[in-house]
């Protein structure tokens, strides 16, 4: 390929052959690979360096309050770390003492736990030895077996029985003792120190730290920049704050209320729960399940330790479903799939502490997402946002004939919306999006009939008709389209006129497609009819041919026609010729109000209506258009 060629390259200077594509896809993967290492190779510098940032946003707030009362930035910092140092250690000594405690006061239960593991190996393991006994003694007895277990039988007599020999350690000394205690302890307390002295340095120079961050990443766009920063820092901190509330209260509730069943050491459980619930979905599960389990071995009942779990069931419950969502939502933006495979993603690189921090490492991920274009995809795979539009939704179902689906989502919108909303907002969207693939030839015929069908049948059932025509399915060789098969089955139901016509004066309302022979338009004012009847009003479907005077019903009275509305289903040729149909409207029906309803097309939102050629009104939606006749036919509206 000859670069210097223009005509190698296509009109956006992508490279025809894929080579660049290609090479792009490879450094990313690359360029992904080498950042996992990096994360699994510095794990011992990187875990310290996320706790205390982590933690910085935890303490923000309590340093910002003791500036407001007069401290100065050093003073501030030191007394909120002394102050997450003391409840650290005030915390670990509690859970400490209170371990120490359950340890020493488990002989006491060791009758009921022998007593629990018997009943439960009777009804469990118990029978199952049963059952493989009375097997045993059956295949035993068959007459096959019986010669080779008198041989085997024979052998282990002789077999001479081994002695047994057992090997004891030393005693240890005591200086052995303490030795070994403070080789367990010391990692813990050195990387606490660690992510301590880092935490002061952090919360110190913290308006550096996001000065430098913003030249270093952005200093060309320091506003995007700033935008993502105030973005993370604000989820980061309301979520850290809110859960550490939430997770306290729970663990006060849960202490509280071990205390009064009486199980031992509720304390422990309580600060257990607290603790662990920061692992997302599981940690407050694990604590449930201890606590559950000391429940069984401490009396000899069942009671306890169902009163237990309940408990736990019933905390979480309030907490989930009640407390968190009034007290900060959804602020994470994180979808629940999103939050459980980043928990087994962080988990596998940094341990224990990658589980805790899974959330908000993601979260992080997240605001990247959000505000960098080039890592669009990380919020488009982690946020909770619909990553697809209503309108695309339809379409996309209607390509793959899913018609129960589109008819869910359907009556979850109708729940709150009328059904001209739906036309507005869903409907004509999706249908201008599968008119300008059919433009491009993007549809086949067979996919052509498919959507053609399921339109049909979506609409028939959201309005009730009946099973019978719903279930009358045009021939795959018919060409019709969807608006006149829906206007069929009304004619079915209503009858030639659609109606009675010996109507009161001004009750009729008339609706038709721009476009004499534009399907859109067709289905666009079928829509319209079905929205209008909705509210109880007598709209009916008809073409431009069916104003002619020979094609009217006989003993028909003009003056039983209220408004004619004619549809446009989105911007098109047809919009330049809207004069002269409004001009042949008015020449038929010259005493009837023409209303143009122009639709926007794909976008959702109606745009502002304009006076079209000679129309009495325009709009733009089809809610507009339900308004303009409940408005003229309300009784005291003027004209």
């Amino acid at each position: 390929m000859d670069r210097d060629n223009p005509e190698s390259l296509d009109r956006t200077g992508a490279d025809p052959s894929g080579m660049g594509s290609l090479r792009d896809r490879a450094v990313g993967i690359i360029a992904f690979a080498t950042v996992l290492g990096l994360l699994y190779v510095g794990r011992d510098v990187l875990i310290p360096l996320a706790l205390a940032l982590m933690l910085s946003l935890l303490l923000a707030p309590l340093v910002r309050r003791l500036r407001l009362i007069g401290l100065s930035q050093t003073p501030a910092v030191l007394v909120a770390v002394l102050t997450l140092a003391l409840l650290v250690a005030a915390a670990a000594g509690v859970l400490g003492t209170q371990a120490l405690r359950m340890a020493a006061s488990l002989p006491h239960y060791e009758r009921t736990i022998q007593q629990k593991l018997h009943d439960l190996d009777e009804m469990t393991v118990g029978r199952f030895n049963a059952l493989t006994t009375e097997a045993g003694r059956l295949i035993e007895n068959h007459p096959l077996s019986a010669g080779s277990a008198v041989t085997s039988g024979t052998e282990d007599v002789q077999s001479a029985a081994p002695i047994p020999v057992e090997l004891r350690q030393p005693r240890p000394a005591p200086l052995q003792i303490i030795a070994k205690v403070l080789a367990s302890v010391w990692v813990p307390i050195e990387s606490t120190g660690i992510v301590l002295v880092v935490l002061v340095f952090v919360l110190l120079e913290h308006e550096a730290l996001r000065d430098r961050f913003i030249r270093a990443a952005g200093g060309t766009n320091i506003r995007l920049t700033t935008l993502a920063l105030n973005d993370a820092g604000e989820r980061l901190s309301r979520f850290f704050v809110s859960q550490f509330a939430v997770n306290l209260g729970v663990g006060v509730a849960i202490g509280l209320g071990l205390a009064v069943l009486g199980v031992p050491q509720a304390t422990l459980w309580g600060a257990l729960a607290a603790l662990l619930r920061f692992v997302p979905y599981v940690g407050v599960w694990i604590a449930a399940s201890l606590a559950t389990a000391l429940a069984i071995a401490v009396v000899p009942g069942w009671s306890l330790a169902i009163s237990t779990l309940g408990l736990f069931i019933v905390v979480e419950f309030v907490a989930g479903q009640a407390v968190e969502p009034n007290l900060y939502g959804h602020t994470t933006g994180l979808s629940p799939l999103s939050v459980v495979v980043a928990a087994i993603f962080w988990s596998a690189l940094w341990g224990p502490i990658g589980l805790v921090l899974s959330t908000p490492l993601t979260l992080c991920l997240l605001v990247l997402g959000r505000h960098i274009r080039a890592l669009g995809f990380l919020d488009l795979l982690l946020g909770d946002t619909q990553a697809l539009t209503l309108p695309q939704k339809f379409y996309q179902r209607a390509l793959s004939g899913d018609a129960d689906e589109i008819l869910a989502l359907a009556r979850a919108f109708l729940k709150r919306n009328s059904f001209a909303a739906y036309c507005d907002r869903v409907l004509m969207p999706a249908l201008h999006l599968a008119f300008l693939d059919l433009e491009a030839g993007a549809i086949s015929h067979d996919q052509q009939i498919k959507m053609r069908d399921l339109l049909v049948a979506v609409v028939s059932t959201l309005s009730g008709e009946p099973r019978r025509l719903r279930q009358q399915r045009p021939s795959v060789l018919d060409n019709q389209n969807a608006g006149l098969i829906l206007r069929q089955h009304r004619e079915q139901l209503t009858g030639r006129w659609q109606g009675p016509v010996a109507v009161p004066v001004g009750s009729i309302l008339l609706c038709m497609g721009l476009g004499s022979g534009s399907r859109a338009d067709t289905i666009a004012a079928e829509l319209l009819v079905r929205a209008l009847r909705e509210q109880g009003l007598d709209a009916r479907h008809v073409s431009m041919e069916d104003l002619d005077a020979a094609a009217r019903p006989p003993d028909a009275d003009p003056a039983a026609l209220a408004v004619v509305y004619l549809v446009s289903a989105y911007p098109s040729a047809e919009r330049d010729h809207a004069e002269q149909a409004i001009g042949r409207v008015k020449e038929q029906l010259p005493s009837t109000p023409v209303v143009s309803v122009f639709l926007p097309g794909v976008s959702i939102q109606p745009q502002s209506a304009e006076q079209v050629g000679n129309a009495d009104q325009a709009v733009s939606s089809f809610v507009e258009a339900v308004q303009v006749c409940l408005n003229r036919l309300s009784p005291g509206t003027p004209g």
